[in-house]
């Protein structure tokens, strides 16, 4: 994802997204059917419909270490654009992206209840999922949430260069998150069109697997 992902999102903006949420009309689930463990996961920039490289990474790491445990997956529905010279266009989908993201939340909290959830995300998804954590979901939702994953979030300091908030993790969240950056990624590292070979590397270079242990030891 090239550092100009960043479209003007503001926080007023995310909020109000949110505040639209709207209650989940989906038939009840089947209590058989909830998984032990959902991973939910926001794919990059560019990335096709579903989790992603790095999230199908994660996810079968999360699994390999969940013993017994189910662990179901489902992924953000968005359009992780990556037409950067479109602000408007970034910003529609990133919104797009937070409020399906808690839609799902909440279908999941009043349908599957036992579930323990686990939400990450890479690159644009990791910045959609931070947004997601500072606004005002209700405590009942963050009370499922296990574990929060990043790899690759676009960093503070880069953001306020194209006028988007600085992501604050939301307290209810901010205990149980891990925020993965490679070494070298100038992503999260902040670097104005720095090199973007390491932004690429996170299910090979040992940090995907750090994730998931971390993830399964917040279950």
């Amino acid at each position: 994802m090239k550092a100009r992902w960043a479209a003007q999102v503001t926080g007023a903006a995310l909020v109000a997204v949110c505040a639209a949420v709207t209650p989940a009309t989906n038939p009840a689930a089947n209590a058989d059917s909830c998984p032990d463990v959902e991973v939910v996961f926001a794919r990059g920039s560019g990335e096709p419909p579903g989790v992603g490289g790095v999230g199908r990474a994660f996810v079968d790491a999360v699994r390999s270490q969940a013993g017994r445990r189910t662990v179901g997956v489902y992924a953000v529905d968005y359009a992780a654009s990556s037409n950067f010279s479109d602000r408007p266009e970034i910003a529609r989908t990133v919104a797009a992206g937070v409020r399906d993201e808690a839609d799902h939340l909440t279908w999941m909290v009043r349908y599957c209840p036992d579930t323990k959830m686990v939400l990450g995300g890479y690159s644009q998804g990791a910045a959609l999922t931070g947004m997601l954590t500072s606004t005002p979901l209700p405590a009942r939702v963050a009370d499922h949430v296990a574990a929060v994953v990043f790899f690759g979030k676009p960093s503070g300091e880069l953001l306020p260069r194209y006028s988007v908030t600085r992501i604050i993790i939301g307290k209810r969240y901010a205990f149980k998150t891990l925020d993965l950056c490679a070494p070298g990624d100038a992503v999260c590292e902040g670097i104005l069109d720095g090199p973007r070979a390491a932004h690429r590397l996170y299910p090979v270079n040992g940090m995907v697997a750090r994730g998931a242990v971390y993830a399964v030891s917040k279950l």
